[in-house]
């Protein structure tokens, strides 16, 4: 029996999302590749996007996604709406 090798974090993309910059990463672990949405600043809440991404193709469109996502609402795609503060109109 084999172990599979976690291979360190890449950046994927970065966005601004109601003025904060955060950071998607990719990072393969057990053979899968899992994605998390962080801070810029490395400070604050961390959210799991994705954990088991098994090829390329599924990547680029999750990124491509999440980052039209985060442009069109103004906020982190993963956090659920009813989480989200209520705006003004």
């Amino acid at each position: 029996m084999s172990a599979l090798a976690t291979n360190p974090p890449v950046e994927l993309a970065r966005y601004l999302a109601a003025g904060s910059e955060r950071v998607l990463r990719g990072q393969r672990v057990d053979g899968l590749v899992r994605v998390t949405d962080i801070p810029a600043t490395g400070r604050g809440r961390r959210y799991l996007v994705e954990r088991e991404l098994t090829c390329h193709a599924e990547l680029q469109a999750l990124v491509a996604d999440y980052l039209d996502q985060a442009a069109r609402w103004d906020a982190i795609p993963v956090l659920p709406a009813w989480l989200e503060p209520a705006r003004e109109a």
